[in-house]
């Protein structure tokens, strides 16, 4: 009898992956629906309330027009227009399709079987993938308080070690490293080592002691700093990221990135989103003014969240079956954030701040979670 279905088939007449592909972890990002309700307000992706800026979209939609025309394989104008935004060379920027792939191109670039690389207790999950994607072996480096620690980092590092991650701000818990500590962990890192500084939420950070990291990057040879235009921008659904490196990495992901890597229609809309800097300006302030009040409020309800930095809050209930719950008790009125327990915080969710709106009802929602969950134990 011929074996046609693939279960079926005898293991060894299948093509192969890697060594190391089936022990990755897909990445599942937050859930977007609440069937059986009206209307949806999704807290789970970090998403901007303020959406992308009508600059950004009328030149979006003026692109359908050249839909046929391949892009600018080097992305040329988006480079010059974030040089001239933040005061960088454009020779050393290069950009992606969002930063997660820059971060995968890095990977792919330095690390090979055996290769360490290092990343943070609840540091973000696409770290880990790109490391075992490219053959290497992830490493965890204890936090403290939720927060990277320079010198859990340290002890991590072997001679095996060839690039350490950092998110800062941290997703999921919003937390953040001072700019004197990450200059200290730059500073104590060996110089074949790549500090990869992802700073996907830079500028809803208002801290004096906190930056991206362009300093660093500018004054040596092994750190790269890496962005989105997916959060403040609002540009999530076009994926659109770049780096700032030195010349020598630019070079080695210039040379393994696909050719036309960015598209047009995010080219475009990029450049007119860094153009309108009222809007990014009304994004900080609306995320100031909310992140602050919804602390506050549900902290008056007796739920303890960690402080955030960040467009979003990590929550943190009793154990993970309360956060179970609660998660199931706002997604039935339509409000969905984010479980986290794949980031080892299985008692925490995480709530993107959203519009007016949505923020006064997940406080009023949790509230009535609350007051359910006292009754039911009375």
């Amino acid at each position: 009898m011929t074996k046609n279905a693939v279960t079926d088939i005898e293991p060894a007449a299948r093509p192969r992956p890697l060594e190391g592909v089936f022990s990755i972890d897909p990445y599942v990002p937050g859930k977007s629906s609440a069937p059986g309700v009206a209307k949806i307000f999704k807290l789970s992706s970090n998403e901007t309330p303020l959406g992308p800026s009508p600059r950004a979209k009328e030149a979006f939609r003026a692109f359908a027009d050249r839909l046929e025309i391949y892009p600018d394989g080097r992305a040329t104008a988006l480079r010059a227009a974030i040089a001239e935004h933040f005061a960088l060379d454009p020779a050393r920027i290069v950009c992606g399709t969002g930063s997660d792939e820059i971060i995968h191109l890095l990977a792919a670039a330095y690390l090979g079987p055996g290769d360490e690389g290092i990343f943070t207790q609840h540091g973000f999950l696409v770290y880990k993938i790109a490391i075992l994607a490219a053959g290497g072996v992830p490493i965890v480096a204890e936090e403290k308080n939720l927060t990277a620690n320079v010198d859990a980092i340290l002890a991590k590092v072997s001679p095996k070690t060839k690039m350490v991650f950092i998110a800062n701000p941290n997703n999921p818990t919003g937390t953040y490293l001072p700019i004197a500590e990450v200059k200290r962990l730059a500073a104590s890192l060996p110089a074949h080592v790549i500090l990869v500084l992802d700073a996907a939420y830079a500028e809803y950070v208002t801290s004096s002691d906190y930056s991206a990291g362009i300093e660093l990057v500018s004054a040596g040879e092994n750190v790269v700093m890496t962005r989105t235009f997916s959060k403040i921008h609002g540009l999530a659904g076009i994926r659109l990221g770049w780096c700032y490196a030195p010349h020598a990495i630019c070079d080695a992901i210039n040379r393994i990135r696909s050719p036309f890597n960015t598209n047009g229609a995010a080219i475009a809309a990029g450049i007119a989103s860094l153009e309108d800097r009222d809007h990014i300006e009304k994004a900080i302030a609306h995320n100031k003014t909310w992140l602050d009040w919804l602390r506050q409020e549900i902290g008056a309800l007796g739920i303890k969240t960690t402080p955030s930095v960040a467009n979003f809050l990590l929550l943190h209930f009793r154990d993970e079956a309360e956060a179970s719950a609660a998660d199931h008790f706002l997604t039935s009125r339509g409000l969905i954030l984010r479980a986290v327990g794949a980031y080892g915080l299985p008692h925490c969710l995480r709530l993107t701040v959203g519009s007016e709106e949505a923020n006064r009802l997940v406080v009023a929602g949790l509230r009535d979670f609350i007051k359910s969950e006292s009754a039911a134990r009375a």
